[in-house]
């Protein structure tokens, strides 16, 4: 009988020891699918800033050389565009 309870006892300490070993494994490959998921986030949000950066750039370069081309339309256009402004912040 002692030395089936030695056993047992035997046996649930190698469980917990494979338990153990398991679960450590398993959070060394969650840990290392995280680390990819978050560089593989970080290089698209990255490839998305420059994708931004240069529609900007290209819409100011855009946006410079209507105004050289049509210096008085420009100036007309913003003239009115901030009386407007002016006005709808008067009525509140």
């Amino acid at each position: 009988m002692e030395t089936r309870v030695q056993d047992l006892g035997n046996q649930a300490k190698s469980i917990g020891r494979d338990a153990k070993e398991l679960l450590k494994e398993k959070a060394e490959e969650l840990t290392n699918r995280t680390k990819a998921v978050g560089v593989a986030a970080w290089e698209s949000a990255q490839a998305a800033c420059g994708t931004a950066q240069e529609k900007a750039v290209a819409g100011v370069k855009a946006t410079d050389q209507a105004i050289r081309q049509n210096p008085y339309q420009a100036l007309g256009i913003a003239f009115g565009v901030g009386l407007l402004i002016g006005f709808m912040i008067k009525r509140r």
